[in-house]
């Protein structure tokens, strides 16, 4: 009698401006995850956040890899959030064991989603609540990196409320120019501009502020840049260190989702000792933010300074050409297997948890 496939229910789209690059990453990981494993299960967010059970994405997926489109289209039957349920799932719940959620950017990555699922008692693949949130929201995130220990880029946070000519002295002061301008919760490079002085600095607060209530403005870093992926949990592994040669000006969204212009040198040519170091530092960060499972972490690497931790993501893009596969790749994990991984500690950390005082079931 052959084994049960585990029930994968995959999550995406969302509402977050990330929404086109969600449903691409969705296709890569139904492509990779094992049929004679999984059932999959996928469910679209729309734009305005309804969540819908993605017939044609089904049938996609049921008709193989090669059937697979570029992209999952967002469409199909009215789902209630309510009735994706888990061990005390009510008639009528979507009968899933674990959930993959490829949501990127706020609505999906930021803890939002993560605490509707521990509230239906299912395992996801992911940081949990906390994690998502601090490592979502750039200014917490770089508090928690600077509490740590951890040296980073200097910066200067700010609210639309509070943006005005003493935020821009503060800015010409402590930073100067050029220097970087990014929404607080946002990823994929979406909203974020480099100024070169003080016009293009108060067109970059508008465009950040279009994305959110919060901001920062960083200092230019004139550096390599350095990627590290996290796997696991307890102790969190680190991979083999990459680097990236941006395409454009800096690595930005068209670089990570478009035009495959950007370059992954990987193994990165660094020296040894700056291997081993910068893979500490991302296991040190991932630990800041109270992460779980995965992340990819991002450094600087600068002549006088050494690695500076720029910023950490809970839900690295996963399309073909996305860094965070390619680096667990060279580092022995291939993507089923990494997909396969993710699945395991999410069910591990679930049933972990469960077994805390307090926890009904």
């Amino acid at each position: 009698m052959a084994a049960r496939r585990t029930r994968v229910l995959l999550l995406y789209g969302g509402r977050s401006a990330e929404h086109d690059v969600s449903r691409v990453t969705a296709v890569a990981v139904a492509r990779a995850l094992d049929p004679t494993r999984y059932d999959v299960v996928p469910i679209a967010i729309t734009k305005d956040g309804r969540w819908l059970l993605a017939d044609d994405a089904r049938r996609a997926i049921q008709a193989g890899p090669a059937a697979l489109p570029a992209a999952f289209d967002v469409g199909g039957d009215e789902v209630p959030a309510t009735s994706v349920g888990g061990g005390t799932r009510a008639a009528g719940a979507l009968d899933v064991d674990v959930v993959i959620p490829m949501l990127h950017g706020p609505y999906g990555e930021d803890g939002t989603v993560q605490g509707l699922l521990e509230l239906a008692d299912l395992p996801y693949v992911g940081s949990g609540v906390l994690g998502s949130a601090v490592g979502m929201d750039k200014v917490m995130m770089k508090r928690a990196f600077v509490a740590c220990g951890l040296a980073t880029a200097r910066f200067v946070p700010f609210r639309d409320s509070h943006v005005d000519d003493t935020l821009v002295a503060r800015v010409e002061s402590e930073l100067g120019y050029p220097c970087f301008v990014k929404p607080a919760n946002m990823g994929s490079s979406v909203g974020v501009s480099k100024a070169h002085d003080r016009a293009q600095l108060r067109a970059a607060l508008d465009v950040a502020l279009a994305y959110d209530e919060w901001g920062l403005v960083e200092e230019f870093v004139d550096g390599r840049e350095i990627e590290v992926g996290i796997l696991g949990d307890d102790p969190p592994e680190a991979s083999e260190a990459g680097e990236i040669v941006p395409g454009d000006e800096f690595y930005s969204y068209a670089d990570k989702y478009e035009t495959d212009a950007a370059q992954l040198i990987a193994p990165a040519p660094i020296t040894a000792e700056q291997r081993d170091e910068v893979r500490t530092l991302a296991v040190r960060a991932f630990e800041a933010c109270r992460c779980d499972a995965m992340a990819r972490v991002d450094f600087f690497l600068e002549e006088r300074r050494g690695f500076l931790v720029n910023e950490l993501n809970t839900i690295p893009g996963f399309t073909p050409i996305s860094q965070y596969p390619r680096l667990w790749e060279l580092s022995g994990v291939p993507y089923p297997k990494l997909l396969d991984r993710l699945v395991e500690l999410a069910i591990e950390r679930h049933a972990r948890r469960s077994e805390r005082a307090g926890k009904q079931r």
